[in-house]
């Protein structure tokens, strides 16, 4: 299996009592890895063969053979398993920091485009279009902007500590502006690599010149 592959079946090294039923139950309040690993698999399966539809927790514990109160102690909804799945496998986004903040943002724009060309990218554009249908999933899926949105507040703010932003320019409104221009690529197909131009065209706008020294 690719590392990462979220539509990949995951082997069963237990197939020979496949005809026996298993309830795995979770360790008090910590994640059995083993019934983690098992609903993930079986979200993972549905969403594959069945689309982002057909994932509801009951379907999800059902075929991972858990209870949904575990589910539902682990995600809240199924708009948090549907990005847990997404998300599973994949470190979290390092903070990029190259000293120069456009170099900062093309670095993260090649980063987010080229993971959604990947197998398991393809799985946001359908999050995303759930989310307009779904509020758990629009839920889930405006923790998950915010949280990245922070991650590239952060890096607005080195920035401006380092004297590289205009005066007045606004960190989170800069770091939104980036989340809308990946979102709005991914949306219209336009997943290519040019993150430096990007970058420029976006924020240009916001950097100091030499001359502002």
């Amino acid at each position: 299996m690719a590392e990462g592959d979220i539509f990949a079946v995951m082997p069963d090294h237990g197939a020979e009592n496949e005809h026996k039923v298993v309830s795995r139950h979770s360790i008090g309040a910590r994640r059995n890895p083993e019934t983690e690993t098992a609903v993930l698999r079986a979200a993972a399966e549905i969403l594959r063969d069945k689309g982002p539809k057909a994932l509801t927790m009951e379907a999800v514990a059902r075929k991972a053979r858990a209870s949904k109160a575990t589910l539902y102690r682990w995600w809240p909804s199924r708009g948090a398993l549907l990005l847990a799945v997404y998300t599973q496998g994949k470190p979290r986004f390092p903070q990029i920091d190259t000293g120069a903040l456009l170099e900062d943002v093309a670095q993260f724009l090649d980063g987010i485009m080229r993971l959604w060309t990947t197998r398991d990218g393809m799985a946001f554009p359908l999050i995303i279009a759930e989310a307009q249908y779904d509020p758990e999933v629009a839920q889930a899926l405006e923790v998950f902007r915010r949280e990245r949105g922070e991650m590239l507040a952060k890096m607005m703010r080195r920035a401006q500590a380092r004297g590289e932003l205009r005066e007045g320019a606004e960190p989170e409104v800069l770091a939104e502006a980036v989340i809308s221009l990946a979102w709005m690529r991914l949306l219209t197909g336009r997943l290519t690599l040019d993150g430096a131009a990007m970058a420029r065209g976006l924020l240009g706008g916001a950097l100091r010149d030499v001359t502002d020294l």
